[in-house]
């Protein structure tokens, strides 16, 4: 049997077929998910899921989708186009998708325009998100708890790295791991200054031309070992490289490679394929034994 690590490291040699974006969205059903509460000053904390639960499969894998920092939902409180756009493409592939919202719960709506040091909502509040979630996929009869998988997108794409990071004693004493984290243009740079010690295997993508979160600290992370550590990362591709956003400058963020100068966002059709593309195959690879 091909080993997962292997399996990661050709995931983007195969072309797949993606669903088309405008096909839309499967249904959601809203669901409390627990926070995990690691310590005994922690809170109980509910946040708000979106569940999209593939009918009739037993045991299926899924999938949880970690939110960017413009949070999960639109102006309307429903899910953003990018979560509808993948839980129909991860969905259609016989997939649950599981979206949590870190931060309406708390009181947020987004953290962009927020400087990084000021924020409520941190990574260590996103990782007992993260960790807490996973337990509650463990606990759904019609889910397999040995094929469960992060994704997500910037702060969600930190968020990933975090709970995947065995160097934090929570990831390394966590129940339920992962079989893949998939990250789109997260900050490594904290998982780097730190030590990445990967609890699965990692795919990491990320934009050359990206100014808010660069690319190189991630592709310091690259690592051949068990798990692997894949970055791949697409020339002229800025920040949201996967949105069908044409590229402008955001001024009102504070953060990122030149601070006060604003940070460049929007898509870039040939990335955002081959990431998707690579993202599905990695995914595939993963779940392909049980």
């Amino acid at each position: 049997m091909r080993s997962a690590a292997v399996g990661l490291l050709l995931a983007c040699l195969s072309p797949v077929a993606l669903a088309n974006p405008g096909n839309g969205s499967p249904t959601a059903v809203r669901v409390q998910v627990p926070s995990l509460q690691a310590y005994p000053a922690d809170p109980a904390l509910g946040l708000e899921g979106w569940w999209y639960r593939v009918e009739g499969s037993l045991r299926a894998p899924a999938v949880l989708l970690l939110h960017g920092c413009g949070g999960m939902l639109n102006n309307r409180g429903e899910p953003s186009s990018r979560t509808r756009e993948y839980a129909a493409l991860l969905h259609g592939r016989g997939w649950h998708v599981l979206a949590i919202d870190s931060l309406t719960t708390r009181g947020e709506k987004e953290l962009c325009t927020q400087r990084i040091g000021n924020r409520k909502v941190t990574q260590t509040e996103r990782r007992k998100d993260t960790l807490g979630a996973l337990l509650w996929l463990a606990k759904q009869p019609e889910v397999d708890a040995a094929r469960l998988a992060l994704l997500g997108w910037s702060n969600g794409g930190s968020a990933v790295l975090a709970s995947n990071n065995r160097t934090h004693p929570l990831v390394d004493g966590a129940p339920v791991r992962p079989r893949l984290a998939v990250a789109f243009y997260p900050g490594c740079e904290a998982d780097l200054r730190r030590g990445y010690r990967p609890a699965a295997d990692t795919l990491i993508l990320v934009g050359l031309a990206d100014d808010w979160t660069p690319a190189a600290p991630c592709q310091q992370l690259e690592s051949a070992g068990s798990p692997v550590v894949k970055v791949l990362a697409y020339e002229g591709a800025y920040h949201g490289f996967d949105s069908l956003s044409p590229v402008r400058l955001r001024t009102d963020v504070p953060n990122g490679v030149y601070p006060g100068s604003g940070v460049h966002v929007g898509g870039n059709a040939a990335a955002r394929q081959a990431a998707q593309q690579a993202m599905v195959q990695a995914l595939e690879s993963a779940f392909a034994s049980r």
